[in-house]
């Protein structure tokens, strides 16, 4: 089957993004295309495949998310802003309610986060920590800012899910073998965790943050979406940020702007990004056998990776 996709990054985190909306194809097709189109190396490469995804049911259209790996993510929210402005460009609308795998979420064409830097709002929750939701297995409470009985590590950790699930730990500076250690553990689907779960590492200053995350289904990324709600989140929790302060989150690929409102207000946290196309494509795919030919790229924004690229140097 012959493919367009737009390649596309919210802060850093890349994917291909096909509009699947009239694209009949099963889950484990799907997975075979991700595997395939998010090879780094391949022809495309990415933290994973996006999918524009019929709406109903009070959405005007939907998203999915598969890794690398082909597993499919309950959401990425760096992911949903790329997916929103497709879904926006092709209804004409600038806000929605967007479908997502076992949830939904708020999207809006926001004011642009630095000059030429195309930018949309996503709200997403409510987080929960019930232990069940995020996946841990034996826990009957929830976990703040404590230590987690059979993982490998010390440090005090949040579990929290939105709806991905996420450990969280706030650490002085980020120990990034010490991260990829932990995360591999997780990957490996202990018993503890057996659906496996999000990784990050974060540290607090001047107002902010600056997360790392090893993504389940990716690895150690320089981005992740949903990681940098959750570490915001956490911080409200751990009184370490003020729920209801919008604050700067930083990661390797950039950074977004973030507010986390308190559980009783709600537990939604918003978050203000770039959505960013880098070039549009084509590309052969055969969706039996994952093989991949023939890719051609018919349009670049170049002026678009430039306005990125101030933001991220200056990050």
């Amino acid at each position: 089957m012959r493919l367009a996709f737009i390649k596309c990054h919210g802060s850093g985190n890349d994917f291909p993004l096909v509009d699947a909306r009239e694209i009949a194809l099963d889950d484990a097709g799907w997975a075979r295309v991700a595997r395939a189109l998010a090879n780094r190396d391949g022809p495309v490469g990415g933290d994973g495949l996006l999918l524009l995804t019929p709406g109903g049911d009070g959405h005007a259209f939907g998203m999915r998310m598969f890794n690398p790996d082909g597993s499919e993510a309950e959401t990425c929210l760096n992911g949903l802003r790329c997916t929103a402005r497709l879904g926006f460009e092709t209804t004409g609308l600038n806000a929605a309610q967007v479908r997502l795998k076992t949830s939904s979420a708020q999207a809006a064409m926001a004011e642009p986060i630095a000059p030429g830097v195309t930018s949309i709002t996503t709200r997403a929750g409510p987080v929960t920590t019930d232990p069940g939701a995020v996946g841990l297995v034996g826990l009957a409470e929830a976990v703040i800012d404590a230590a987690i009985a059979g993982l490998p590590s010390e440090r005090a950790f949040t579990a929290l899910a939105i709806a991905n699930p996420h450990l969280v730990a706030f650490v002085e500076t980020v120990d990034e073998a010490e991260l990829v250690a932990l995360g591999d553990w997780c990957e490996a689907k202990p018993a503890l965790i057996p659906n496996r779960i999000n990784v990050s590492f974060a540290s607090a200053g001047s107002g902010g943050l600056f997360v790392r995350t090893y993504e389940r289904g990716v690895g150690l990324t320089n981005s992740c979406g949903s990681a940098m709600a959750a570490a915001t989140f956490a911080a409200g929790l751990t009184g370490r940020i003020a729920f209801g302060r919008e604050i700067v989150v930083r990661n390797r690929g950039g950074l977004v702007r973030a507010r986390a409102e308190a559980p009783a207000a709600g537990g939604m946290v918003s978050v203000t990004g770039n959505a960013t196309f880098l070039y549009d494509g084509v590309i052969t795919v055969d969706p039996d056998s994952g093989a991949i030919d023939d890719l051609a790229v018919h349009s670049r924004r170049p002026d678009e990776v430039a306005a990125w690229a101030a933001v991220a140097g200056g990050a």
